[in-house]
């Protein structure tokens, strides 16, 4: 899908299908109230008769509209308030990219330039307006012997005026990189294990890094893990016979002497819970315990697209954790690259662990500050459900960087604690540490797990296990998320 922005005349605009927006009650936008009074009233008779109620969503659809160019004018519900909430947007465009796929209409201009959205200007609604048609295109039928049907529309044209041109063009281009690094991250989050394992996600990386001379690639094989001492990392992969990875990627947008900022993924291609095996039932859903690892990929993505002025590194921990005569047991102590040991108490409790390794090897890239992404706490799922991410982290700044980053790009996320009496739950008779703080506060133990490892650098952690897919029915599959928030951060440390 193309996206173009132009500032034009409503009335002589050629177009399969022009959109404007109405108020409930039928109240006219800026638009509609030049269309209206163009046709000499035909917008006002119509909403007369409550052909239309104006709720948001709602659309009708005109066909060959008097004293227009346009072959279509299609009518959108946008409610009664005067501004619009972020997800009232959201319904808004879903309800209206619905009708046009139903239209034989290759392109649509959307004159909705005169809608206000709260807390945004005209750059941030633009800009999730965009994400959210584009979002909304995505389809994956890859395994499919009957594809999806393709529709006709190819182009929709933002209508602005003149003197906001250059303001929603930036919108409209940073928003088609964050949704190109979105489908990305679905994409690789919805493909079937078979395929999709550590050394495929290497593959990946190798790509990116052939297409783009500023990102150096480097793979790290079992062997080079060994060698390192990564023995939590090493741990969780050994019942498998898909070799782990750990996949480092390089972006250089800046200077070589400014400090990178890490990102760092959680990539267990399947998790079967090794020998604390997980219930049979949903487990096929276990694929896309890598969506951590795939939203860096998407926001890597988006960051190349863009070609943001700034150094990055991601850091992605590849393996997969299957129960069989090498596999880790319950109870077997591992040493860590901090040279701290772990009691590994619960296999199933593995994400922390190649973590563990992955933010100690982050350190030697110096980093102006650490998030780790991570499919990490079903208990995350009952605290926050499948709107919000946990967040946590060791620094006050970074967190809140984080959690304004999740609100402008609305994803967002819920900062929990990571108080020092946590982190007693972790206590293990045997070892420096568990891997498991027991039944309570399992996404906070989880946190306090990570922080230990993460001392000479600002750190975040995000739990995305109720947010990276939706799970169950028709609609399951990976949601692209968070790589909205991850990219608006970067976006902001650059304007910083």
């Amino acid at each position: 899908m193309e996206f173009i922005v132009k500032s034009a005349s409503l009335e002589t605009l050629k177009t399969a299908t022009l959109v404007v927006a109405i108020g409930e009650g039928g109240t006219l936008g800026a638009a509609a109230a030049r269309i209206d009074s163009a046709s000499d009233g035909a917008l006002s008779t119509l909403l007369k008769r409550g052909d239309l109620a104006g709720k948001v969503g709602q659309t009708l659809l005109i066909h060959s509209p008097a004293k227009l160019k346009a072959e279509r004018l299609l009518l959108v519900g946008v409610g009664k308030d005067s501004e619009l909430s972020d997800r009232q947007l959201r319904k808004t465009a879903g309800a209206v990219l619905a009708v046009l796929k139903t239209l034989g209409g290759g392109d649509a201009v959307l004159a909705l330039d005169d809608l206000q959205v709260k807390g945004r200007d005209r750059y941030a609604k633009t800009r999730l307006l965009v994400e959210t048609l584009a979002d909304l295109q995505y389809q994956f039928d890859r395994f499919k012997s009957e594809k999806a049907p393709t529709t006709a529309l190819k182009k929709i044209t933002l209508l602005t005026d003149k003197a906001s041109l250059a303001e929603v063009e930036r919108a409209t281009v940073q928003a088609q990189a964050i949704a190109a690094g979105m489908a990305f991250t679905r994409d690789l989050g919805n493909l079937p294990p078979n395929l999709c394992h550590p050394s495929f996600l290497a593959d990946q990386a190798r790509e990116l890094g052939k297409a783009h001379k500023n990102l150096k690639v480097e793979i790290l094989d079992e062997k080079q893990l060994k060698t390192l001492g990564m023995g939590a990392f090493l741990a969780v992969g050994q019942g498998s016979e898909q070799p782990p990875r750990l996949i480092v990627m390089q972006y250089q947008g800046a200077k070589k002497s400014e400090q990178p900022f890490a990102l760092v993924g959680k990539g267990i291609t399947f998790d079967t819970g090794g020998i604390s095996i997980k219930p049979a039932a949903g487990m096929d859903e276990m694929k896309y315990d890598m969506c951590g690892a795939a939203s860096v990929f998407g926001t890597l993505r988006a960051v190349l697209e863009m070609q943001l002025p700034i150094n990055l590194v991601c850091l992605l921990a590849c393996a997969e954790n299957m129960p069989s005569g090498g596999a880790t047991r319950p109870g077997d102590i591992v040493t860590t690259l901090s040279g701290q040991t772990v009691e590994i108490l619960n296999t199933d409790a593995e994400g922390r662990l190649v973590l563990c390794d992955t933010l100690t090897y982050a350190e030697r890239f110096k980093p102006q500050a650490v998030i780790d992404i991570a499919t990490l706490t079903g208990a995350c799922i009952v605290a926050l459900g499948s709107h919000t991410s946990g967040l946590m982290g060791n620094n006050d700044d970074l967190v809140q960087q984080l959690l304004d980053a999740g609100r402008s790009a609305d994803d967002r996320a819920w900062q929990l604690p990571l108080f020092d009496e946590y982190q007693e739950q972790l206590d293990s008779p045997f070892a420096d540490i568990a891997n498991i703080g027991g039944p309570k506060a399992g996404t906070i133990t989880a946190g306090c797990f990570l922080s230990r490892f993460t001392k000479q650098y600002p750190w975040a952690h995000l739990d995305v296990a109720g947010t990276a897919w939706i799970s169950g029915g028709k609609e399951k599959g990976a949601t692209g998320r968070p790589v909205p928030l991850l990219t608006q951060f970067l976006l902001d440390r650059v304007k910083a």
